[in-house]
């Protein structure tokens, strides 16, 4: 496929402009979004336009301490990713899990989902340690009560992938018996093992999680988010969805509460649930976040029927809270071995602590592992004595405790006020701003 991308930087503004345009294809936009996040880059803007055969696409990025790029290396990375005859994902150089890419062939995948409690990861862990099984890498996110986790292990005496079908049979049991605890709904828990590597972790998981949010909806009549939405949770995003009958497309707003990897979150959802962008604008200079999206179906139609956009709207709504992460961050850093998320999460546990998002990785020997953590009994922010007591047992200079940003622009920002102004003014701001955007390309014929 013929394609090239153009890239400048812009002496005047403390940003990196990276302009593609390329022949389109479903799930581009997502492969481009993909790469520009995983080499850890802040996207403050953004604009999308695409004829259905073509496409470009402005990023405006920063690097991850707002800074404008003036790492060679990283510009040529941003290249080689989306550079001339390659804009079919070729991965990015560093996995969100971190792990290394030659190594993948020899692991174990496991795919767990089931109802979250205080205790279960460790609980999890644990089986794992003593079927033999070395955690090189891992990611659970916790949302509305349920948690997601795809966890990458290896054979503890082999350090190759587990093939014996007993083995795997007896951990995907145990496995699900754990996600059970006392439910007795068998569908209240999925536990899969494979030897499939899977692409890229965050948008397994929001498949994993979206699939399970559609589950529990067939079966007990209440769609993933209720609960949040119910207990008037700070920081709701605003989603609306509406229909554009006189362009042809569903036209697609969100509000919300700014963080690291939002846009791709968003664009992960539209495209597998095989919606195309065609036009959208994205501004993410503040606080908060605004996203407007002109899109259609994959067979060229626009969400017609209330039943479908109303689908698509909680559908976002869920990826954006999913991915908020609640709690005090502890990063672990030390010599890794078998049975080591065990004996933390056990720690974790035994001081009443409860993890509800986690990023673990190894790097040769070493272990880096990220973790947030709350009050286990209460779901509020955990007691200083505690964390105390938990860096004392495991090790002071092995557990840090590192600024949640995150947490400080949810208490600054309130989100849900003035939701329907905002959403007009919303709205009109990023149409005039991307209207003129498409009309300075040549692309539409008017911007008033």
């Amino acid at each position: 496929m013929a394609c090239g991308s153009r890239s400048r930087t812009n002496e005047m503004v403390d940003e990196y402009e990276k302009l593609v345009d390329s022949a389109n294809k479903y799930g581009t936009l997502l492969e481009v979004v993909q790469v520009l996040t995983d080499l850890k880059l802040t996207i403050k803007r953004a604009y999308i336009s695409s004829d259905g055969e073509w496409f470009m696409d402005v990023f405006h990025v920063v690097d991850q301490d707002g800074n404008k790029l003036y790492d060679c290396q990283v510009i040529d990375r941003i290249e080689q990713s989306l550079g001339a005859g390659s804009l079919s994902f070729r991965g990015p150089p560093e996995r969100a899990v971190a792990v290394e890419a030659e190594a993948e062939e020899a692991q174990t995948t496991i795919e767990l989902v089931g109802r979250d409690r205080p205790g279960l990861l460790s609980e999890v862990f644990a089986v794992l340690a003593d079927l033999r099984c070395n955690v090189v890498a891992s990611e659970v996110w916790t949302h509305d009560g349920r948690v997601a986790a795809l966890v990458h292990v290896t054979d503890a005496d082999t350090l190759g992938a587990i093939e014996d079908p007993a083995r795997l049979d007896t951990a995907r049991r145990l496995l699900r018996h754990v996600l059970r605890g006392s439910s007795r709904d068998k569908k209240a828990a999925r536990a899969a093992v494979s030897a499939r590597v899977v692409e890229h972790a965050p948008r397994r998981l929001h498949q994993m999680m979206r699939a399970d949010r559609s589950a529990r909806r067939d079966g007990e009549g209440e769609g993933e988010g209720d609960g949040e939405r119910e207990r008037g949770g700070a920081g709701m995003p605003v989603v609306a969805v509406e229909d554009c009958a006189e362009r042809g497309y569903t036209l697609v707003n969100v509000r919300c509460r700014d963080r690291a990897k939002l846009l791709f979150d968003t664009v992960c959802t539209l495209t597998d649930m095989q919606y195309v962008v065609f036009h959208g604008t994205v501004i993410a200079e503040g606080s908060e976040a605004y996203q407007e999206y002109y899109i259609r179906h994959l067979d060229d139609r626009a969400a017609s029927s209330g039943e479908e956009r109303e689908r698509l709207r909680r559908g976002l709504e869920a990826a954006i809270q999913r991915r908020y992460t609640e709690g005090l961050r502890l990063e672990l850093c030390c010599e890794d071995r078998v049975g080591l998320l065990s004996d933390v999460t056990r720690v974790f546990r035994e001081h009443g602590l409860s993890v509800t998002h986690a990023e673990v990785g190894t790097r040769g020997a070493r272990a880096a592992n990220v973790f947030y953590v709350v009050d286990a009994s209460s779901g509020e922010p955990v007691q200083a004595q505690a964390v105390a007591a938990v860096r004392a047992e495991i090790g002071e200079q092995l557990l840090f405790v590192r600024e949640h940003q995150d947490a400080a622009a949810a208490a600054a920002n309130g989100t849900r006020s003035t939701v329907a102004g905002g959403r007009r003014s919303l709205g009109n701001m990023i149409r005039s701003r991307s209207e003129k955007f498409l009309y300075n390309l040549g692309l539409i014929r008017s911007c008033s």
